[in-house]
């Protein structure tokens, strides 16, 4: 018995499978790679997770603000300390003694 073959039927069925598996390869890495793909959209959440800590830090940030401008407005003692500590005033009547940290001891011996 004789097989009825084409002779170009085996080498047509190759390219078109090729031709399959390139169109499916393409397909995925635009999957993977292109602008709506799988990479992009890991990024982008990436980003939408760091900007929404940014933005809790910020809340947290312009409530300590809004408290120290409550204080500042209200809160006559709270003046008092800032004037002390960060401008070095007294009040009248009050002696200032000045003690030399221990590291500058240290160095002069």
């Amino acid at each position: 018995m004789s097989s009825t073959r084409e002779p170009g039927a085996p080498g047509r069925k190759n390219i078109l499978t090729i031709c399959l598996l390139i169109v499916i390869l393409l397909m995925f890495a635009y999957a993977v790679f292109g602008s709506r793909g799988v990479l992009r959209i890991v990024q982008a959440e990436q980003q939408k997770q760091e900007l929404q800590q940014r933005l809790a830090d910020l809340k947290q940030q312009q409530q300590e603000l809004r408290t120290e401008i409550e204080r500042l407005q209200k809160d006559k003692t709270y003046w008092e300390q800032l004037a002390r500590t960060k401008l070095g005033m007294v009040r009248e009547g009050e002696l200032i003694y000045h003690l030399p940290d221990s590291d500058t001891e240290e160095k002069r011996q």
